[in-house]
């Protein structure tokens, strides 16, 4: 009886699909003046720029995007360098190492140590430390909610900041849950051995979302330049590259052709399509302020 409803389910489920009426074109709003790059964001971070710009430091820190809904940097840290003990009281902050080798203690999780291709999240209220181990300085991609404020455990001296006070607080934390798919430690590398891996998401968040977006360009169908892709009316995207490369066409801008550990951002309201270019395996981690966000793609052939 369970496998006959079962089977009965999936093709109601299936009819419905081919028996699915067309969408009817929308009207959605598309500025006449094209939107700008407010920096410090741009069209595209070359990492190899960004390191040469830091060279002979092991210590340093470079915003990378910043606007009303996420903010990320590139962070490299000394080997032996620490993270003192902190929370967010209601955001969740993440990373992608991007070199070196990084231990993360993480409340209510067993210490690990994350490596290249590493991503690791916490959630709000859950207090983390990280530490460089190795010979070697590490690199991770930072990632937090546009203007998220950091609190400290009494027993952390907090950091002195011009014009700010450090009060004793109460809040009735709570650890923010795993919950919604969200992990605290994957790897690309190790998800990529499965057979036709192709992504997936990383962050699940009311206000951020975070996808895996894996494959080759020999998968593709041919490229159609006439294909301006899809726009966001309500917040910009960016990526990092993680593995390979990415071929981005933004509006108002032309073709970029990004590598591993570049970083691409279009602004809202500007058409993008990416895909996957070269001959070996690509990846992009796509972020942008919302869990399921509108694509808008044009409705006839431009």
């Amino acid at each position: 009886m369970v496998c006959a409803s079962l089977f009965l389910s999936a093709v109601v489920t299936a009819t419905l699909a081919q028996n699915r009426q067309p969408e009817e074109p929308s009207w959605a709003p598309k500025p006449v003046q094209p939107t700008k790059w407010v920096p410090p964001n741009k069209p595209h971070t070359k990492l190899s720029e960004v390191k040469a710009k830091h060279k002979g430091r092991n210590d340093w820190r470079e915003v990378v995007v910043s606007d009303d809904h996420l903010h990320a940097e590139y962070v490299s840290m000394a080997a032996g360098g620490k993270i003192s003990r902190r929370f967010h009281p209601d955001t969740r902050e993440w990373w992608v190492v991007m070199d070196g080798e990084i231990r993360f203690d993480i409340e209510n999780q067993e210490p690990f140590v994350a490596t290249k291709g590493s991503m690791v999240q916490v959630p709000m209220q859950t207090i983390y430390a990280m530490e460089t181990v190795g010979d070697k300085p590490s690199l991770r991609f930072e990632v937090n909610i546009a203007r998220a404020k950091t609190l400290y455990p009494k027993d952390v001296e907090p950091p002195k900041i011009l014009g700010i006070n450090w009060i004793p607080v109460k809040l009735g934390r709570k650890p923010g849950p795993y919950d919604h798919g969200n992990k605290p430690h994957i790897n690309l590398y190790e998800l990529a051995k499965a057979p036709n891996y192709s992504g997936g998401r990383f962050i699940h968040d009311d206000r951020a979302v975070s996808n895996i977006i894996y494959g080759h360009e020999k998968n593709l169908p041919p490229l159609d330049e006439k294909n301006r892709g899809h726009y966001h009316p309500e917040c910009a995207e960016f990526w990092l590259i993680m593995a390979g490369q990415i071929r981005y066409p933004i509006e108002n801008h032309g073709v970029i052709i990004a590598d591993e550990g570049d970083v691409v951002y279009a602004p809202i309201f500007t058409f993008h399509a990416p895909r996957f270019h070269g001959p070996g395996p690509s990846c992009r981690l796509a972020m942008n302020g919302f869990p399921n966000i509108a694509h808008l793609r044009d409705a006839e052939p431009h």
